[in-house]
């Protein structure tokens, strides 16, 4: 899944997350899927968390039947996401913040800790003019550590290649519908951990879920995480791929 909780410089950040119910797009017949792991976790489980971070605007990253609750729960949170999802979340939160690529804002916790959110471009999920998905950069204080994410492994070279992440999350291994990429990974996933100097790359789990439907039938994987570490190991032998195990803290030190 997309879900993902990070603690940086104890500012916590709940990213894409769906834990309430199952994730269909509102089409079940179509996808249906379910979570394999922490099927029991539910949002009264989750920490104090600082700032919701929204990338993309369709269910399996702005999921309604976790969002609905968790802002009767806590109205007021910081949310910081794509534009493309402002019809979908000014209804239910008081404090987003919309960014394009190339804006960032500020988030700061309740001790005080503070981190700093860039927008980069994602992927374009809908005609070639609309606006992309949003990627981000989280920038530690004083940058003494800086993370990517962008969870298609879809992204805008020229913006990046000025850039630099000491961590990467991305998928590794493709997911494919015929004739049509949905989520890269492999060696696109090893040329965005060279593009931005990586030294940990975080493998996503994006396809790893209990799913049915038609779509879920012809979606194919390419790949493995070990043929991303040989791919990996070519053009970027210092870095280190950590795989997380969910619901288990992974603990990445200041380079």
């Amino acid at each position: 899944g997309n879900s993902w909780l990070w603690d940086i410089s104890g500012v916590r950040v709940l990213v894409d997350p769906i834990l309430v119910g199952n994730l269909d797009f509102g089409i079940p017949w179509l996808y249906d899927a379910a979570k394999k792991f922490l099927k029991n976790f539910e949002l009264t489980d989750l920490p104090q968390v600082d700032c919701l971070l929204i990338t993309q605007s369709l269910d399996d990253h702005c999921h309604l039947k976790t969002l609905k609750p968790l802002s009767e729960m806590s109205p007021n949170l910081r949310v910081i996401a794509t534009p493309n999802a402002k019809s979908l979340l000014d209804p239910l939160f008081r404090n987003v913040t919309y960014l394009e690529p190339g804006q960032e804002s500020e988030v700061e916790a309740a001790n005080g800790s503070k981190v700093r959110i860039q927008a980069t471009a994602g992927p374009v999920l809908g005609p070639p003019w609309q606006r992309p998905e949003n990627g981000y950069l989280v920038i530690s204080p004083q940058g003494q550590l800086t993370l990517y994410y962008e969870p298609h492994c879809v992204y805008n070279k020229d913006f990046l290649e000025k850039e630099h992440a000491d961590i990467v999350i991305t998928p590794v291994i493709k997911q494919l519908l015929p004739n049509f990429t949905l989520v890269s990974g492999q060696e696109d996933a090893v040329q965005l951990a060279k593009l931005l100097h990586a030294k940990f790359i975080v493998p996503m789990k994006n396809g790893d879920l209990d799913s049915k439907g038609f779509l879920a039938s012809i979606i194919q994987g390419e790949g493995t995480i070990e043929s991303f570490k040989e791919l990996l190991s070519k053009e970027l032998p210092d870095a280190k791929t950590l795989e997380p195990t969910p619901g288990e803290p992974l603990h990445i030190p200041p380079p």
